[in-house]
């Protein structure tokens, strides 16, 4: 746990460093950054029905509705909310669903329906396909169920977020008149729309801040208590939950006159899995990289990036610096894996299949220094994976630490190809060398292999 939330404290600075802008939130990363650092994300996120569910048992308003994972159950859904005007949604983690497209060429991720009959045509549409997005990708994401909701009226719409802010040092609420549209084009186009308001964690949120932030937002006089009640309930789920973000968008003024949350998206912090077991039991695997799973089930601290280096390391601090010096040298990594200070060697066997589960990768860097974890245990599971693995792909190994002596013994004594080092700079030199000696053999469709010097 301590060197994962060194990753948190230490991923911000390293993203600041390599050109990333703070968004909305200070915690997007930029479109310009280089592609390899572009999936940058460790929070829970929930379907939207989810979401919506947690908003209900907290006693919020919200659309009456129902998920259903089929076009009959999506059917007899909409038969039993009773209303002829509903709404459609794909459960898709990704933003701009209703601007997507998914397989088979159906328009739009969020639809207006009139009846149950027409309800399950949508839904046969949805259900079972993929949904491309402009956060999605190429990749899109699988669409396995579908939200029915009724569909309300509302007069004016308006955007309301908390979310933990560095430079608050805590969390704040974060409101807008402007509600149902891209909030991010809203703080770029007209900073002054966006209403803030830190809040002190440990003294917690007052009524008076709350009816502030709704009258900044422009809500009626009549309703501005209502909203601000409201706001109330969402910050209490928010610290009861772990929560880092609670996005509502829209909050309406309805046509029935109440204040009313449309949507919602709850992200929520990793490191609260310990005692958020309710809600993380509903994570829904399918909506993310499989290579997440296999890292979650072994316990290990793993993103996938988009280069061509994989890199083993234990350390958030040093898994950090791994990537850069990769980068000084002409590198890309390929992953941040930190296997923490207690691995095992089956985590260090699972850690190489992570690893090599990314085709892209072309060589391997292990970087340990043996403090808490010792150097020998790392090389039995290096050589345990190679080979159990059969790898065929270069692999520098550079150790220093508790027992680092044995350690190389053991590696010196297998006859596995595994390149050892001692100095962290020319590892890094020798593993981005030998990843683009691969990468032009296989460009040129050439077999080669590698012998260890004498």
């Amino acid at each position: 746990l301590k060197s994962f939330l060194c990753f948190y404290v230490l991923l911000p600075l390293f993203l600041q460093v390599l050109g990333g802008s703070s968004g909305l939130f200070g915690a997007h990363v930029s479109q310009s950054q280089p592609p390899h650092l572009q999936q940058q994300q460790r929070n829970l996120s929930l379907h939207e029905y989810m979401s919506i569910g947690l908003l209900k048992e907290a006693g919020i308003s919200v659309p009456d509705g129902m998920v259903a994972s089929s076009s009959e159950e999506a059917y007899a859904v909409a038969k039993q909310i009773g209303s002829k005007d509903l709404v459609v949604k794909a459960q898709v983690l990704a933003g701009g669903r209703g601007k997507g497209t998914f397989e088979g060429g159906l328009k739009g991720g969020v639809r207006i329906v009139y009846s149950p009959e027409e309800a399950r045509d949508i839904s046969s549409q949805m259900i079972g396909r993929k949904l491309y997005t402009k956060q999605t990708g190429e990749a899109g994401r699988i669409c396995n169920q579908v939200f029915i909701c009724e569909r309300r009226y509302p007069r004016r719409e308006y955007y309301f977020a908390i979310t933990m802010e560095r430079s608050y040092q805590g969390p704040v609420l974060i409101g807008s008149s402007q509600g149902g549209v891209n909030i991010e084009d809203v703080a770029a186009e007209n900073p002054d729309a966006i209403v803030k308001e830190p809040i002190d964690i440990v003294e917690g949120i007052k009524m008076e801040q709350a009816v502030k932030v709704a009258q900044k937002m422009g809500f009626p006089s009549a309703l501005v208590n209502e909203a601000a009640e409201n706001m109330i309930k969402l910050y209490n789920l928010f610290i009861k939950y772990d929560a880092s973000m609670v996005e509502i968008n829209p909050m309406v003024e309805d046509s029935s006159g109440i204040v009313m949350c449309m949507d919602a998206k709850i992200n929520f912090d990793s490191n609260a899995v310990y005692r958020q077991k309710k809600v993380f039991d509903m994570r829904d695997w399918s909506q993310e990289d499989p290579r997440d799973r296999q890292a979650a089930k072994a316990d290990l601290n793993y993103i996938g990036l988009d280069g061509t280096i994989g890199c083993l390391v234990n350390g958030a601090g040093l898994a950090m610096a791994t990537m850069d010096i990769i980068k000084l040298h002409g590198g890309t990594p390929a992953n941040f894996l930190d296997v923490g200070g207690g691995a095992t060697a089956h985590q260090v066997t699972e850690a190489f299949k992570l690893i090599t589960s990314d085709r892209k990768v072309q060589a391997i860097l292990v970087n340990i220094f043996g403090g808490i974890m010792r150097c020998d245990v790392i090389a039995q599971g290096i050589i345990m994976a190679v080979r159990d693995l059969d790898l065929k792909i270069p692999i520098v190994v550079r150790l220093q630490g508790t027992r680092v002596d044995d350690a190389k013994a053991l590696i010196a004594a297998s006859p596995l190809k595994i390149l050892a080092c001692d100095d962290l700079d020319e590892a890094a030199k020798m593993v981005v060398k030998l990843s683009e000696i691969v990468s032009l053999a296989k460009e040129a469709q050439v077999d080669i292999t590698f012998q260890l010097p004498i």
